[in-house]
C-alpha cells in the first residue's frame, strides 16, 4: 500500500500519520468504520423499539461489539469514549467532533451541526487518557444555508488533525431546502469532490440512486471526483445480511469505493450476530473476500 502523506502533515507528525493510516485500514487502504455516533444523531430511535434487541439500548453494546469484532476504527463522540474508553483501552477510536439531533426537520430549518470539541482538546484527551485515537470525524450538510460554517469548521479540523498526525473522515450529505434529491449521483459526486478540496483522507457519502434505485456503477463519478480522498459508503437503515454484503462488494469492486461506514445494520443485532456480521463486512472490505466467503463467516457454516 502506497500511503500519500498530505503536505499539511508536518515532518514531525509524518510517521504518526502513516502509523495511524496503516492501523485504521489494516495496511490495505480500505476502511471498515463502525459508526457509533447515532446516540445523538437519531436519539434513541435506533436503539430501542420493536425488532431491536434490549441490549442495544445500553451504549456499552457498541463498545462490546467493537471489542469482539474485526473493525478498522470505532467512531463515537468524545464524551462516550471518555465514559467507556478505560474499559476498552485497546480499541482504535475516531472522535466525531460534531453532531445534531433529528428533531428539527429540513422543512422547518436547514440543518446545521456545529463542532462540540476542538482538535486541541481531542489531542489533549488522547495524551491524557492514553487511548488509541487515530482520527477525527465531522459531518457537513452540503446545500444547507449554513454550509459555510460547517465547511469552515471541517477545513480547520482536517488541517489541525493533520498537524498532529491524525486522520480525518468527513461525513458529507447534501441536505436542505435547496436540495430536491439528496441521493442524486451527480450531487453525491459534487459532495465527494468538495471534501477532496478540504483535504480529508476519507469522505463518507450515501449510496447514490437513479430513479429511486441504487446502482454501484453510479458511484464511479464520485470516486473519481474525490481524487486522493477515499470514498466510503454509509451503511444506511437495516437491510438483509446477504443483500447488504452484495451491495458492499459491488460498491468496492464496481463503484471504486474504499470501504464502508456502518452503524445500525451492526448494532441493531444481538451481540453474537452483530460480531459475526461485522466480521463478514470486514472480510469483504479489508480482506477482499467474496460475498460467499463472507456469508460463511456470518453463518458459521
Amino acid at each position: 500500500m502506497n500511503i500519500r502523506i498530505p503536505a499539511d502533515v508536518p515532518q514531525s507528525a509524518a510517521d504518526r500519520f502513516v502509523q495511524n493510516y496503516k492501523m485504521m485500514t489494516h495496511d490495505t487502504g480500505r476502511l471498515m468504520l463502525f459508526a457509533g455516533d447515532q446516540k445523538i444523531e437519531h436519539l434513541n430511535d435506533d436503539f430501542y423499539g420493536e425488532g431491536i434487541p434490549p441490549e442495544d439500548n445500553n451504549p456499552e453494546h457498541l463498545f462490546t461489539i467493537a471489542s469482539k469484532a474485526n473493525i478498522g476504527v470505532f467512531a463515537a463522540q468524545l464524551g462516550l469514549i471518555a465514559r467507556y474508553g478505560k474499559d476498552y483501552p485497546n480499541l482504535p477510536y475516531l472522535v466525531k467532533v460534531n453532531s445534531k439531533t433529528h428533531l428539527v426537520k429540513t422543512a422547518q430549518s436547514d440543518p446545521i451541526s456545529s463542532a462540540l470539541w476542538d482538535i486541541e482538546q481531542i489531542v489533549e484527551f488522547k495524551e491524557n487518557s492514553g487511548l488509541n485515537i487515530l482520527g477525527i470525524g465531522y459531518t457537513i450538510y452540503l446545500g444547507s444555508e449554513y454550509e459555510g460554517q460547517m465547511l469552515t469548521e471541517a477545513a480547520q479540523a482536517i488541517y489541525e488533525a493533520h498537524q498532529h498526525g491524525l486522520l480525518s473522515v468527513i461525513w458529507c450529505y447534501p441536505r436542505g431546502k435547496a436540495v430536491p434529491e439528496e441521493t442524486d449521483p451527480h450531487l453525491i459526486a459534487g459532495a465527494a469532490g468538495t471534501v477532496g478540496c478540504l483535504g480529508a483522507d476519507f469522505v463518507k457519502v450515501n449510496a447514490p440512486k437513479k430513479d429511486g434505485k441504487s446502482d454501484p456503477s453510479l458511484l464511479k463519478e464520485a470516486t473519481v471526483a474525490a481524487g486522493r480522498t477515499q470514498v466510503v459508503c454509509a451503511g444506511g437503515s437495516s437491510t438483509g445480511v446477504e443483500e447488504f454484503l452484495k451491495q458492499l462488494y459491488d460498491q468496492i469492486h464496481v463503484g471504486g469505493t474504499a470501504g464502508n461506514a456502518t452503524g445500525r445494520n451492526i448494532h441493531q443485532k444481538p451481540i453474537d450476530e452483530a460480531v459475526r456480521f461485522t466480521n463478514a463486512i470486514y472480510a469483504i472490505t479489508v480482506e477482499d473476500k467474496s460475498v460467499e466467503e463472507a456469508m460463511k463467516i456470518f453463518t458459521g457454516k
